[in-house]
């Protein structure tokens, strides 16, 4: 029931909250200002493996407003009940100064309140804490057995991919690595709370209010309706929001512990510790194909860490089995438990890691055979979803390849490896696909029309800082017929209509439909109003040719036949009308569903240094229907920069020995800057996919970092003629 035309939705409007944010009048988790509030510093384990065998917290104690010290040895109970599935990753959580067991470096052990940050800071350095250590395991590749949960395949097979490879014309055995990768937000975690009797309020960094408020009831074993969870507004988070972490709970318990309110905020060096990471991973990927280039088998041996006390899962397997033609395919994962904090979903999670493996390994398959490399891609492009028989709700991957091929000036291209240089600089281009599925939850929102015109619309949803206020804002102000400015979307609060989390490219899709459903309701209310009121000049009038522009209802044709929403409800005597919306999406889907990329990009080496520079790049992408594209700009910039930084310069260090994390900073932990990032473009293929929802959207914030590394991989060894599959490419590896 959506109006045509709309004139929000598709116009590249600026952030609805932008002001806000550069007037530093958002508030951020850390920065409300909660009467009372005290501060909380988290105290770390030093050692990887271990028991604690003692805590003096007597120094601590003794400083001038320290209230409390709380450790295993005080600490009370927890009930740690089960919670819904999808809240976390399945397995037992991390219970917080419940045992003396120290099961990574960077355990909290204890933590410190005091009246002020300063006093509890320096307090937390007088606890002293003594361990039994034991040996840690804690290296992907050298991890030996030891008791936890044990390591477990999820084989797929279609046809016999080892008789096909034994058989095939051409055939490549590769091994990828990627290294371990932070999220490392501008915004550090934090949260504050308070309890009112056995009620409690978090103010926190979160991209799943409903989750949190359901692990915080699980926890302390009280109903769901007694947490309220307000996120408002993230600096950012690429995934390490998306579950509810210790110094969470650690700031509930305070809080009832002391009777006051509690606030914890994590340093930079914690983050590395507690919230989460991309986790490293060792893919072997057999290919076989016949000398035309047609692609005959492929195997895929996928192996990533995980921590001893929880079984992290992601979703890798998906381009393994539909993105490319190919007859036998057999995938395996093996997931190591090491003596490490549980890895949590990064940007393009899961399919990052195989679309660097799978897509280097197809341009290594096009240079062996001399064949283009996207002329290799598009000759293995499948009719259908292979691994499914399903027909695609929409695939324009051939279009973003040509499209990207013409914009970027691919026909130019010396395909000889080493064969262009600008002065010391080698020149190298290369290509690689973006896919990511398209991710449905059920959501709800609430829409609120008032006697003055203006209308205010909510969800449970979230802004990570993708946009969210202002493309919920462009979905409702077009339905309900007004202008944006008249429009008001709220977020980030538990007790608001249910919406699933702000991750796997869901919200716009879900919480988007939700919007519109709701919008439609309401001004099909206020349609209704009007027709049934005699003294309405649009009485008798059939509801189906009633149109909203700019506040005002008139009969489709004739705008002189009509009335503003402010004149019908004072008419009426009505403050408000309000409606609630949502969207579910179908059990089974009948199609596969996937949003695509083609990524471009050229790179420039140091032929004597091997320092790599990435000079330009380009996306094109098929993400259906763009609601807006200001938006969409940013965040397909800030894919690229991300995977920049994928391919370039980011990888945590670890020292086996104990499991510290050497570069656990932004002084040694490198991410792109401003000097980094050279012409970044994106392009959006007009279309829409209403086989995916209602609103034609389809998966864009995971989609434009998916391929972006391999590209750049491409690239340099375009450039090189050397092949690097261990990310970050380093000059070492290229000297």
């Amino acid at each position: 029931m959506s109006q045509q035309p709309q004139s929000a939705v598709g116009a590249p409007l600026s952030r609805v909250d932008g002001r806000l944010k550069v007037t530093g009048q958002a508030k951020y988790a850390a920065d409300h200002d909660i009467e009372g509030v005290l501060h909380a510093v988290v105290v770390d384990s030093s050692v990887g493996r271990g028991r604690i065998t003692g805590i003096d917290t007597r120094g601590a104690e003794a400083q001038p407003g320290v209230l409390k010290v709380i450790t295993h040895l005080n600490a009370p109970r927890l009930a740690y009940h089960d919670t819904p599935a999808g809240i976390r990753p399945p397995g037992q959580r991390l219970r917080v100064f419940q045992d003396d067991a120290v099961r990574f470096f960077g355990q909290p052990v204890a933590v410190v309140v005091a009246t002020t940050l300063e006093v509890a800071q320096h307090a937390a350095d007088l606890v002293r804490v003594s361990y039994d250590a034991e040996q840690s395991a804690t290296d992907l590749n050298d991890s030996p057995a030891q008791d936890g949960p044990r390591p477990f395949t999820q084989p797929y097979s279609r046809g016999d991919a080892q008789q096909a490879l034994a058989s095939a014309e051409v055939r490549k055995d590769l091994t990828f690595r990627t290294s371990r990768n932070h999220h490392n937000p501008m915004e550090t975690h934090a949260t504050i709370a308070r309890w009112d009797g056995d009620k409690v309020t978090l103010w926190d960094k979160t991209q799943h209010v409903l989750g949190t408020r359901n692990e915080i009831a699980s926890v302390f074993g009280i109903p769901p309706e007694n947490v309220r969870v307000l996120s408002p507004f993230i600096g950012g988070a690429f995934g390490n929001s998306l579950r509810t972490w210790p110094h969470v709970t650690i700031a509930a318990l305070a809080a009832r512990e002391v009777g006051r309110p509690v606030k914890i905020s994590l340093t930079r060096r914690q983050m590395y510790f507690t919230v989460g990471y991309r986790p490293a991973y060792e893919y072997k990927l057999s290919l076989g194909s016949t000398r035309r280039g047609r692609l005959t088998a492929m195997t895929h041996e996928m192996k990533y860490e995980t921590s001893r006390y929880e079984q992290f899962w992601e979703a890798n397997r998906a381009l393994g089995q539909m993105l490319y033609a190919v007859p036998h395919v057999s995938q395996t994962i093996q997931i190591v438990p090491l003596d490490v904090s549980t890895p949590l979903w990064m940007r393009g999670p899961g399919y990052s890691n195989a679309a660097f493996a799978i897509e280097s390994a197809v341009d290594e398959l096009a240079h062996e055979l001399g064949i283009d490399p996207i002329e290799l891609r598009l000759r293995n492009e499948p009719a259908a979803d292979e691994a499914t028989g399903q027909q695609f709700s929409t695939r324009r991957l051939t279009e973003c390849y040509r499209v990207g091929a013409r914009e970027f000036g691919w026909s130019r291209r010396n395909p000889r490896p080493r064969s262009t240089r600008d002065g010391d600089w080698l020149i190298g281009t290369g290509v690689a696909t973006g896919c990511y599925d398209v991710v449905r939850g059920q959501a709800q929102a609430h829409a609120r029309l008032d006697a003055d015109g203006t209308a205010v619309v909510q969800s449970a949803t979230h802004d990570t800082g993708t946009g969210t206020y202002t493309s919920m804002t462009q979905v409702a102000a077009d339905a309900l017929g007004l202008a944006v400015r008249q429009v008001t979307f709220r977020l980030g609060d538990s007790a608001m209509p249910p919406a699933p989390p702000q991750g796997a490219s869901q919200t716009m899709l879900s919480v988007g439909s939700a919007v519109q459903d709701t919008c439609d309701k309401l001004r099909q209310q206020a349609i209704t109003l009007a027709v049934e009121d005699e003294r309405s000049p649009l009485h008798g009038v059939d509801a189906g040719d009633i149109v909203v522009r700019g506040g005002r209802l008139h009969v489709k044709g004739n705008p002189t036949r009509g009335e503003t929403y402010r004149q019908l409800l004072a008419r009426n005597n009505r403050t408000h009308l309000e409606a609630r919306g949502s969207y579910t999406p179908e059990a089974e889907s009948r199609f596969s569903m996937y949003g695509y990329a083609a990524m471009f990009a050229e790179v420039a080496v140091d032929a004597r240094l091997g320092m790599v520079r990435v000079r330009r790049m380009l996306g094109v992408y098929d993400a259906g229907r763009i609601i807006s594209p200001k938006l969409a700009e940013s965040q397909a910039i800030g894919g690229m920069v991300g995977g920049v930084g994928a391919a370039l310069l980011e990888h945590t260090v670890t020292d086996h020995r104990d499991g510290r994390i050497v570069n656990a900073d932004l002084a040694d932990y490198l991410v792109p800057v401003n000097a980094d990032i050279p012409d970044l473009k994106a392009v959006y293929l007009q279309g829409e996919d209403y086989r995916a929802d209602p609103i034609g959207v389809k998966s864009l914030g995971e989609l434009v970092q998916i391929g972006v590394a391999p590209a750049i991989a491409n690239a340099v060894f375009h450039a090189t003629g050397r092949r690097v599959r261990e990310l970050p490419i380093t000059a070492e590896a290229l000297l």
